[in-house]
């Protein structure tokens, strides 16, 4: 698919290739296709000429956009393996998980060095960090140049003898994932199962051409820019964005579950179709997407290590009336099985290879509980570590928590927080939607919790839910602080 979009990208270089919004949210053209094409030449020259070969490993701590897209297909191009700098990750980790991926370079903008260095302090009340870059290897910057960058890549670097793509053989991409700094897990993807990723995406999603597409992840980059549609990189502020829906109109959207939220409550409108996933999607927010204006609305069940792995459409989440969350079938070439635990293991083409440092293991252990229904289809349990014990009975919170999801709810997490006794308490930390009040709430949610049976919640509060990681992920353990200091302080 990489080689495709090389070709793809030349063969119209005067279109638009990725996207922004202004403050209107009416489009912009940050780089057309043309540019892009030679925005990558120019890297794969750069760093051929600075002696990087195949194999070599490359940190890369760019921003998404243009940038970010043109050095990854240079990286493709000339067979070197990209190790990506989240700067959410916190130095610690980052630093543990560089020493078993020590990169020749690291290429970083402006803002990610900042970040490493002078705007340090301001960046950490965001929650960034990033170690000094140059304690990883050589830096070169990517982009315009601040007073204290390192010195940029060489934009003349000849272009002669700058090898072809390599294929499929070889490493692809490091993407690190859960962990400690004691025993970081670093996922590799080799760019076969890279390749069988985006196929699968593109099996998806067939874009149409010169219509736009809206979506930041790389996943959603290369399919939709090989099949001709430009990307519009959705913008970071909920009323831009919400305005960015309404001005651009794309045939396909890609938002997380948070940035549907967001987007929703700040009024935003949808057509063709809506895709969102790296969360929890509940039945009740995609037929909110529904509502707001999409053709379908789907939810995808995808891990750093297998993206994508199952998908389900609204009607059918909606009409699904079991116990636990549905996330769908497995599609194609994904395979499923259970260990004696009840953990979900998957299988298939797209899967990563291995964690860095392990030998590699065809079955991915996802960490989620689940089984199979009479189609096949997978239907999650809960977080296997999420698991409450309560009165000596197990519970697993992602059993209950659909039940929750009733209209006026926004979002909804079980928790358990210690007991004096010993014990934990099931506490309920619902998050209602912009206008819908408790009382309502309390309401809709008699009936529910009460079939609920023995895992029926000791106390129901309502409050934001924090979130936490790239995708903004519910934060159960910062929910449960939240609801041991609510209940300590006698709310609920």
């Amino acid at each position: 698919m990489l080689d495709r979009l090389d070709h793809a990208l030349r063969a119209r270089p005067e279109r638009p290739a990725v996207l922004t919004a202004g403050r209107s949210g009416a489009p912009r053209t940050a780089a057309t296709r043309g540019e892009l094409a030679e925005l990558a030449d120019a890297y794969a020259a750069a760093l051929h000429a600075r002696g990087l070969r195949a194999g070599d490993t490359v940190g890369v701590a760019v921003r998404p956009g243009p940038r970010a897209l043109a050095v990854l297909l240079a990286l493709w191009r000339l067979g070197l393996r990209g190790a990506v700098l989240d700067p959410g990750a916190g130095e610690d980790v980052l630093r543990a998980r560089l020493a078993l991926a020590r990169p020749s370079l690291v290429l970083a903008d402006a803002t990610a060095q900042a970040v490493a260095g002078w705007a340090r302090p301001l960046a950490r009340r965001a929650r960034l960090a990033l170690p000094d870059l140059a304690e990883l290897g050589p830096v070169a910057t990517v982009g315009p140049r601040l007073p204290g960058c390192a010195p940029g890549l060489d934009a003349d670097a000849p272009r002669a003898g700058v090898p072809a793509s390599r294929g499929t053989d070889g490493d692809a991409v490091i993407v690190f994932t859960s962990g400690t700094t004691s025993r970081p897990r670093a996922v590799v993807h080799t760019r076969a199962g890279l390749a069988a990723g985006m196929a699968s995406v593109s099996a998806l999603f067939r874009a149409r051409p010169d219509e736009p597409v809206l979506g930041g992840t790389f996943f959603v980059l290369v399919p939709s820019l090989a099949q001709g549609a430009p990307v519009a990189l959705p913008a970071r502020s909920p009323r831009v964005l919400a305005r960015q829906t309404h001005r651009l109109r794309a045939q396909a959207t890609y938002l997380t579950p948070p940035q549907l939220r967001d987007a929703l409550r700040a009024g935003a409108r949808f057509r063709g179709t809506v895709w969102t996933g790296s969360a929890p999607a509940s039945a009740a927010l995609l037929a909110r997407v529904r509502r707001a204006g999409a053709d379908r609305a789907w939810g995808v069940y995808a891990l750093t290590e297998l993206f994508p792995a199952a998908a389900v459409e609204a009607d059918e989440k909606a009409a699904f009336d079991g116990d636990g969350d549905l996330a769908g079938a497995p599609l194609p070439g994904v395979e499923t099985a259970l260990d004696t635990e009840g953990q979900l293991l998957l299988a298939g083409p797209a899967a990563r290879d291995r964690y860095l440092g392990e030998a590699p293991d065809p079955w991915i252990r996802t960490g989620d509980r689940a089984r199979l229904d009479g189609a096949g289809r997978i239907v999650l349990e809960g977080r296997c570590k999420d698991m409450v014990l309560r009165r000596a009975e197990n519970i697993y919170p992602g059993l209950y928590e659909p039940a929750l999801q009733v209209p006026g709810v926004e979002l909804a997490v079980l928790v358990g927080v210690p007991a004096d006794d010993g014990d934990e308490r099931l506490v309920a930390v619902v998050q209602p939607e912009r206008g819908s009040g408790p009382r309502a709430i309390r309401a809709a949610l008699a009936e529910p919790m009460r079939r609920m049976g023995t895992a029926r919640p000791d106390a129901l509060l309502f409050a934001d839910i924090p979130l936490s990681g790239r995708s903004r992920k519910p934060d159960r353990a910062a929910a449960a602080a939240l609801a041991a200091a609510r209940l300590s302080g006698g709310r609920s």
